[in-house]
C-alpha cells in the first residue's frame, strides 16, 4: 500500500494480553468460494460463502474474523452452528452440536453487510452521477466484506462471483471466466460475473470493484494490462499503462520470476484513503496517483504516477506472492516496495534524476527516525489499531533506506541474486525478516544478517563522529543521534553494525563498522579525493572535525555528486538542530550553494532555510531573510533565461523553484506575473499560455494564492468543483489552503468541515493549515471550537494525521493546549503520535531559544 497522502504515524506498543485478538490456530483455510450481491442504492450487500478448511484436531467450534456483518446461517458436516460474536475482537464463533472431525471440513455461511462510507472494507465510492462499490481490505478489513481468517499467514485460494446490475462490470483479482443472466430485482436486470481461481494469497489482497468502469489496454511479456477509471476519465489512464508495461518487463527480468497473475488491472477510484493498494492482479489507486495527461502534466505529476505504479507492482512479488508472516514484519512488504520503486523509473527516465529524489527521501526519514518516540522496524502489533499505525515512515522510509544501504554495500547484482533466492524459496508462502537476511547472507558470504538485525531490532539513527586521520585509519565513535536530547540520556549508548562507504575512485570503499570498532581502516592503495564518509546510501549521520568539514564543503560542488550534496546538507542541518552548530552556518551554506544546477539540491537547501524562518525567526526576521535571499538568488534565476524546448526537466524545475522563492520574497514583478498566470488559468473564457511549463505554472499558482484575494479564491474554488482532470482538480482544491487572508482561511476551514469535501481529502486541509505558521493559530482555534464537525470528517487514519500535524507548533502555550485538548478529545490509535507531537513542540521551543542569538548575529553580518 502506498501512503503518499498520509503523515507518518508511529505504532503503539502492544502488550502480551492483546494476543487474544489473534485467531485460534486449530483451523486453516484452503479455499474460499464467495458469491456477493451488492445493492448500491441501499448501500448493503448479501453474501454466501463456502470455506474449505482443515482442522488439526476434532473441535466443536470454528472462529473467524467478522466486523459489521450479520451472519444468518452457518453449517458444516450436516450440522447447523450457533453463532456468537465478540465485537471488540472482531470475531464470530460457530459452535456445533457435536465435534467436527479432524481433517477437511467445508464451512458454509450466509450473511449480510453494509457498504460503508469509511473507505474500508466493502464501501461506497461516489461521483456526481452514481455510486460504485469497491474494496480496501489492508490490513484488517476483509472481515467487513466476508467472514474470514483475516490474518496474513492464512493463505488460501479464492473463487469469486458477484451479481450486479446488467450495465455494470466487476473487476477482481483474476480474469473473468463467465457472465450469465441473473434475472431481475425490482425491475432491474442483473448478471453474475465469475472469476478464475486465484493463487494462494492472504485475505487482505482480495478485491472486487463494481461499476461502469472503462479501461484502456496494454501488454508486456504476454500479460494483458488495463488502466481503468470512471468513463469520463478513462483516457487519462494511458500514461499509467505505459509505465506498467515498462515496469512489468523490468521486474520480470530483475526478479528472474515472471509476473504471477494472468492479467494486471489498475483501477482509479473516486474515493480512496491511501495512495494505492496492491491487491493481487487488481491494484486500486487514488485518482491523482493513476490518472494524468502526459501531454500537459508536470514532470512531478508523471513521476508520482510512475513511482506509485512501480511501488504497487513491486508488491505483486513482495507482499502478494511472498507475504510477511505477521504485521510486525510489515517492512518486508512496504520497505521492499519503497526501495524497489525507484529502480525501474530511474532506468526508464534517467533525465528525471531519481537518485536525487531518493536522497531527499532519505534525509527526511533520518529526521523522522531521530525523535525519542520512534520505533524499531520490527515492532509488535496485535490489535487492528496498532496494526494500522505500523504504516508509517519507519515501515516505508527507514526499511527501504536500510535495504538501499545494504544493496550499495553488496553491489547490485549480488543483492539482486539474494532477492531472487529469497522469493524463490517462499513462492506463494509467508516469510520472516530472518528468511530475507539469511538468503542475502548465504548468497553474499558477507555479514548481512548482523547488519540487518542491527537496524531491524534497534530504533533510531546512528551518528558517526570522526577524528583526524591517525596512521592508516580514522578514529570514529558511534552513538544514537537525536534531533533533540531526550530526558533518558542512556538511550544514546546504542551502537550498530553497519557498512561505511568512503568517497574513492573509481568506486566507494566500504567497510563494516561494528560496535567493537573504534577506527575505520583505510587501504594503503585507496584513492580518496577527500575524506567523505557517506559515499552511497548509508543510514547514518556523520560529524566531522572542522578541518574535515572545511575540505568537504570546499570540494562539494566539484567532487560530490548531487545526492551526496543533499546528504551533506541534511547532516549539517540535523547537527545544528541537535545543538552541534548554529543556524548561521546553514544559511551561509545555502547561499554558498546558490549556483548549484540541480533543482533537488536547491530545494533541499531552501527547505532548511524555510525551517529556520518558521522555527527560529520572528516575522521581521523572516522578512529580512527573504530580502537577502531575493537579492542573492535573483541573478541566478535571471541567468537561467527564458524557457526553451531544449531545457532539461531539471532545469525547468529549477526555474520554477527559484521563481517561487522570489515570489515568497515579494518580488513585485514575480507577484504580478504569478497573478496573471493564475487568472489566465482560472478565469472562464481566458486563454492560458499552453507553452508554459507545468512546473512553472504550479509555482505561479501557489504564489498567487498565497497573496490572493477573494475573487481569485472564488475562481479556484469553482475550478476545484468543475475540472475533470484529477491532477488539475486536486491542485485547485489544495491551492485553497495557500490563501493567508483570515477571512479566506475561515472559508477553507468551514469548507473542509462541511462534508462537501471528500473525507479522503478533508484532513489534508486541517493538517496543512496547522503546519503553516501564517494560518496555524487560526486553524488550531477553529479545530478546538468546531471539534464535532472536524472529527466527523475523519476516516480510519486521518484523525491521527491531524494530531501529528500539531507537532509543527513551537510555543509553550500551544503545547499545553494540544496536551489538554487531546486528553479530553481522544483520537483513536493516536497516543504515540500525540507523544511524538508534544516532543516535537518541546524540541522546537528549545531550538528557538538556543538559536535566536545566532540568527541575529548572522543577520547583522549581512550587507
Amino acid at each position: 500500500m502506498n501512503l503518499r497522502y498520509t503523515l507518518p504515524a508511529l505504532a503503539l506498543l502492544a502488550t502480551t494480553a492483546l494476543q487474544a485478538q489473534r485467531l485460534p490456530t486449530n483451523a486453516h483455510p484452503q479455499h474460499y468460494d464467495l458469491a456477493l450481491t451488492p445493492d448500491l442504492k441501499a448501500a448493503t450487500f448479501a453474501g454466501t460463502e463456502s470455506i474449505d478448511l482443515t482442522l488439526d484436531t476434532p473441535s466443536t467450534t470454528i472462529t473467524l474474523n467478522a466486523a459489521e456483518i450479520k451472519i444468518l446461517t452457518a453449517q458444516a458436516s450436516g450440522q447447523t452452528a450457533a453463532i456468537t460474536y465478540d465485537e471488540p475482537k472482531e470475531q464470530a464463533t460457530f459452535t456445533f452440536p457435536t465435534a467436527l472431525p479432524a481433517g477437511k471440513v467445508t464451512l458454509t455461511l450466509t450473511y449480510t453487510g453494509i457498504l460503508n462510507d469509511k473507505l474500508r472494507g466493502f464501501y461506497l465510492s461516489k461521483t456526481k452521477s452514481r455510486n460504485y462499490a469497491v474494496t480496501q481490505f489492508e490490513p484488517t478489513d476483509a472481515r467487513r466484506a466476508f467472514p474470514s481468517f483475516d490474518e496474513p499467514a492464512y493463505k488460501a485460494t479464492y473463487d469469486i462471483a458477484l451479481t450486479v446490475d446488467a450495465a455494470d462490470i466487476v473487476i477482481s483479482n483474476t480474469n473473468q471466466i463467465a457472465d450469465t443472466p441473473a434475472g431481475a430485482v425490482n425491475g432491474a436486470a442483473k448478471h453474475t460475473l465469475k472469476f478464475a481461481t486465484t493463487p494462494k494469497m492472504s485475505s487482505y489482497l482480495v478485491a472486487f470493484l463494481v461499476g461502469d468502469f472503462k479501461c484502456t489496454d496494454g501488454k508486456a511479456d504476454g500479460v494483458p494490462i488495463r488502466g481503468c477509471a470512471t468513463p469520463d476519465k478513462v483516457e487519462m489512464t494511458r500514461f499509467a499503462v505505459k509505465s506498467a508495461e515498462y515496469i512489468l518487463h523490468y521486474y520480470d527480468t530483475y526478479f528472474g520470476i515472471k509476473y504471477p497473475m494472468p492479467k494486471l488491472d489498475m483501477i482509479a477510484l473516486p474515493d480512496f484513503e491511501a495512495g494505492a493498494m496492491e491487491n493481487f492482479g487488481a491494484i486500486t489507486y487514488r485518482e491523482t496517483d493513476l490518472l494524468v495527461d502526459s501531454k500537459t502534466a508536470s514532470i512531478n505529476a508523471q513521476k508520482r504516477v510512475a513511482s506509485v505504479v512501480a511501488h504497487e507492482m513491486a508488491h505483486q512479488w513482495f507482499g502478494d506472492m511472498v507475504t510477511m508472516q505477521w504485521w510486525d514484519n510489515l517492512w518486508l512488504n512496504e520497505g521492499f516496495a519503497t526501495w524497489m520503486e525507484d529502480k525501474p523509473i530511474a532506468k526508464w527516465h534517467p533525465e528525471w534524476n531519481i537518485a536525487q529524489d531518493t536522497a531527499l527521501g532519505l534525509d527526511g526519514t533520518l529526521n523522522y527516525d531521530a525523535g525519542a518516540t520512534t520505533r524499531t522496524i520490527r515492532a509488535k502489533a496485535d490489535t487492528p489499531a496498532e496494526i494500522n499505525e505500523e504504516f508509517d515512515g519507519i515501515a516505508y522510509g527507514k526499511a527501504g533506506a536500510v535495504l538501499g544501504m545494504v544493496e550499495n554495500y553488496l553491489g547490485e547484482e549480488t543483492f539482486r541474486q539474494g532477492v531472487h533466492n529469497y522469493l524463490a524459496a517462499h513462492l506463494y508462502g509467508n516469510a520472516t525478516a530472518e528468511d530475507f537476511w539469511g538468503a542475502q547472507t548465504a548468497n553474499s558470504h558477507l555479514p548481512v544478517d548482523k547488519i540487518m538485525e542491527s537496524f531491524v531490532t534497534q530504533p533510531g539513527v546512528p551518528l558517526l563522529t570522526f577524528s583526524e586521520r591517525s596512521g592508516s585509519a580514522y578514529p570514529v565513535t558511534q552513538s544514537r543521534f537525536f534531533l533533540a536530547t531526550p530526558k533518558d540520556a542512556k538511550t544514546t549508548q546504542q551502537q550498530w553494525t553497519l557498512p561505511v562507504c568512503l568517497k574513492s575512485s573509481p568506486k566507494p570503499i566500504c567497510r563494516v563498522l561494528t560496535p567493537q570498532d573504534s577506527t575505520l581502516p583505510i587501504p594503503a592503495d585507496a584513492k580518496l579525493p577527500l575524506f567523505f564518509a557517506n559515499a552511497g546510501k548509508g543510514y547514518y549521520r556523520t560529524a566531522y572535525t572542522p578541518t574535515q568539514l572545511a575540505a568537504i564543503t570546499a570540494a562539494a560542488e566539484t567532487t560530490l555528486t548531487p545526492d551526496e550534496r543533499i546528504g551533506l546538507l541534511g547532516d549539517r542541518w540535523a547537527l545544528v538542530r541537535s545543538g552541534q552548530g548554529n543556524v548561521g552556518e546553514i544559511l551561509s551554506l545555502v547561499l554558498a550553494l546558490k549556483a548549484d544546477p540541480n533543482s533537488a539540491v536547491i530545494a533541499s537547501a531552501l527547505q532548511k532555510a524555510g525551517a529556520i524562518m518558521s522555527r527560529v525567526g520572528t516575522p521581521q526576521d523572516k522578512d529580512r531573510i527573504e530580502a537577502i535571499f531575493r537579492k542573492q538568488f535573483a541573478p541566478v534565476y535571471a541567468a537561467l533565461g527564458k524557457p526553451a524546448k531544449a531545457d532539461s526537466p531539471d532545469r525547468r524545475q529549477l526555474r520554477a523553484t527559484l521563481f517561487e522563492l522570489l515570489g515568497g520574497g515579494k518580488d513585485p514583478a514575480v507577484l504580478t506575473q504569478a497573478r496573471q498566470i493564475a487568472d489566465s488559468i482560472y478565469t472562464p473564457g481566458s486563454a492560458p499560455d499552453k507553452s508554459l511549463d507545468p512546473a512553472f505554472q504550479d509555482a505561479a499558482i501557489r504564489i498567487a494564492a498565497t497573496n490572493g484575494d477573494a475573487p481569485l479564491y472564488e475562481k479556484i474554488l469553482t475550478a476545484s468543483k468543475t475540472l475533470i482532470s484529477p491532477e488539475q482538480q486536486t491542485q485547485a482544491l489544495f491551492t485553497l489552503d495557500n490563501f493567508q487572508d483570515p477571512a479566506l482561511v475561515q472559508r477553507t476551514l468551514d469548507y473542509a468541515s462541511s462534508g462537501a469535501v471528500r473525507n479522503q481529502d478533508s484532513w489534508i486541509f486541517f493538517s496543512s493549515l496547522l503546519g503553516n505558521p501564517g494560518t496555524r493559530t487560526q486553524a488550531w482555534t477553529y479545530i478546538q471550537q468546531n471539534w464535532e464537525k472536524v472529527h466527523a470528517q475523519f476516516t480510519t487514519n486521518s484523525g491521527v494525521r491531524v494530531v501529528g500535524a500539531t507537532g509543527s507548533f513551537c510555543t509553550q502555550k500551544q503545547r499545553d493546549e494540544v496536551a489538554t485538548f487531546f486528553a479530553t478529545h481522544p483520537v483513536d490509535a493516536s497516543a504515540r503520535t500525540l507523544t511524538q507531537s508534544l516532543n516535537g513542540i518541546d524540541a522546537c521551543i528549545q531550538f528557538r531559544a538556543a538559536q535566536q542569538p545566532s540568527l541575529q548575529q548572522w543577520l547583522a553580518q549581512q550587507k
